[in-house]
């Protein structure tokens, strides 16, 4: 699980350090608003399409295979980042990035493979926590790489650098990380044809659990996507922010999410039950992302992030560990990548919406538009009862 944690972490430092870049990187090469947004979304794009085959391939084949060749995948996607000389070229790399992302999905099911019931929302907190710390560790090295004033911005340095973690990352998952698939279950995967595995899949997926967490999952991300896309402009506009300055923002809301995730999300699941964190979450991020906007100074606006910040943390372990509990082992990695594929659907679909509403109708309307739809999400949960989470107090 340490091995994992490590792996996880290290990837997204490489991760993290180009997100408060993009934005810069894109208006380099005079983008507007809603282009920026797209330079965002493409990673999710392009992932939503290749998720559920990677997902579907560490059933098959495993999970370490899995997360070797998503981790070349990635290495050319940020050498090509670094080196490119236009927009369509940063299109084209951010693409790459978001086809040969498999090892998030690959992640998720090794830890699903190596936890129970009781520890799986602890397990998939861990996955979340290296995500946090590696948005800790990321922004802010971006940031002192790249620059304090937008005039004068390095966008080459993060980006060959992001490239030499996700090859740490590569190296330690060659080395030390073992398979977690059970032969028995590879076996078992073998020796179906292709139609039976396409039954199994599709059965999963139909379970009205996993249903109704794809669509939580979903809305959930597609607003907290969207706050991420267009914070940076909100900030340049709102206080003068540079690279430097959203690297910081977003270094203490990683470790805020890492605390939350690593610490925090087993024992609240443990206390209140996975229904009732989600639900918590929804409320969390409806109140932070409406207090954004009335943030005229750092105080009220590191707040409203806080608030925003633990909403999302604890549901985004909560809904995956959902997700896994109603999946059996056979199909677990496909479920779970077809989960991932939902997640970046709307980490694609979410910037582009924001995107378009900073650009047409104000740099606020963004943050009270995500406060609405979770309101009604929230309406949502509680009007199709508690049927669909399993296992959980509620």
């Amino acid at each position: 699980m340490i091995i994992l944690f490590v792996i996880v972490f290290i990837n997204l430092v490489g991760f993290g350090i180009v997100i408060p870049l993009l934005p810069f990187y894109a208006e380099f090469f005079k983008a507007s608003p809603d282009q920026v947004t797209l330079v965002m979304a493409v990673y999710s794009m392009a992932q939503f399409i290749t998720a559920p085959l990677w997902g579907r391939f560490s059933d098959r084949f495993g999970r370490r295979p899995t997360l070797i060749l998503s981790l070349v995948g990635t290495v050319v996607a940020y050498l090509w980042l670094a080196s490119a000389t236009d927009l369509i070229q940063i299109f084209g790399a951010r693409a790459l990035a978001g086809f040969m992302a498999g090892s998030i999905s690959a992640a998720f099911a090794y830890m699903a493979d190596i936890t129970n019931e009781e520890n799986r929302t602890r397990g998939m907190g861990l996955i979340g926590a290296a995500f946090g710390l590696g948005f800790i560790a990321g922004p802010a090295i971006g940031g002192i790489l790249a620059g304090a004033d937008p005039a004068t911005t390095n966008f080459q340095l993060p980006a060959f650098a992001a490239a030499g973690f996700a090859a740490a990352a590569l190296v330690m998952t060659l080395i030390a990380l073992k398979e977690s698939l059970s032969p028995e279950a590879r076996l078992r995967i073998a020796g179906q044809s292709g139609q039976e595995r396409r039954q199994a899949f599709r059965q999963a997926t139909s379970v009205p659990g996993i249903q109704m967490m794809f669509v939580l999952t979903f809305m959930s991300v597609f607003v907290f996507a969207g706050l991420e896309a267009t914070f940076a402009m909100w900030t340049e506009r709102k206080f003068g922010w540079g690279v430097l300055q959203n690297g910081y923002m977003f270094a203490f809301l990683g470790l805020i999410s890492a605390i939350i995730q690593g610490g925090l999300v087993g024992r609240l699941s443990r206390r209140f039950g996975e229904l009732r964190l989600i639900r918590q979450g929804f409320i969390a991020l409806a109140v932070g992302l409406a207090l954004l906007p009335f943030s005229d100074g750092l105080a009220l606006m590191i707040i409203a992030l806080v608030i925003t910040t633990y909403g999302f943390s604890v549901v985004s372990p909560a809904l995956a560990s959902q997700i896994s509990l109603n999946a059996a082992e056979d199909v677990r990695g496909g479920v779970l990548g077809l989960g991932r594929s939902v997640s970046t659907l709307a980490r694609a679909v979410g910037p582009v919406g924001a995107g378009y509403l900073f650009a047409f109708g104000g740099k606020d309307w963004p943050f009270f538009t995500g406060a609405m739809l979770m309101i009604v999400v929230l309406a949502v949960s509680y009007a199709k009862g508690s049927g669909w989470a399993r296992g959980v107090k509620t």
